[in-house]
């Protein structure tokens, strides 16, 4: 089973960026479609952005414009976040997607991003 590693999160101020990265084990992600998710304290976990193998991207409403989903290499995927608000306070998952109204059920354990003062 494929077994989902995610890194790079931390503690940001108001508007700091931070880039996170994932990698999976038995995967290679340029021939598969990936997605990132995120799940705030008290809420329902949500989808924020794929990526397909040719690099099309789609990004959530909620950080179109600030998030923007990569691929540095065929095993690696990224997450650059820039202008980050309190509300984008979350763990951060990335998985295969399953379309919209429906998540995975495997996941990896996250990274945690907390914005604040």
């Amino acid at each position: 089973q494929v077994q989902f590693v995610e890194s790079g999160g931390g503690l940001v101020q108001p508007g700091g960026s931070l880039r996170l990265s994932c990698t999976a084990s038995g995967s290679i992600f340029s021939l598969s479609t990936m997605a990132w998710y995120r799940q705030a304290l008290g809420k329902q976990r949500e989808w924020i952005a794929t990526i397909t193998p040719g690099d099309t991207t789609n990004i959530a409403d909620s950080v179109k414009g600030r998030f923007t989903i990569s691929r540095d290499n065929a095993k690696k995927l990224s997450l650059q976040m820039n202008s980050l608000k309190p509300e984008d306070t979350a763990v951060y998952y990335c998985n295969f997607p399953t379309g919209r109204g429906s998540l995975p059920i495997n996941w990896g354990q996250g990274t945690q991003v907390t914005v604040s003062s």
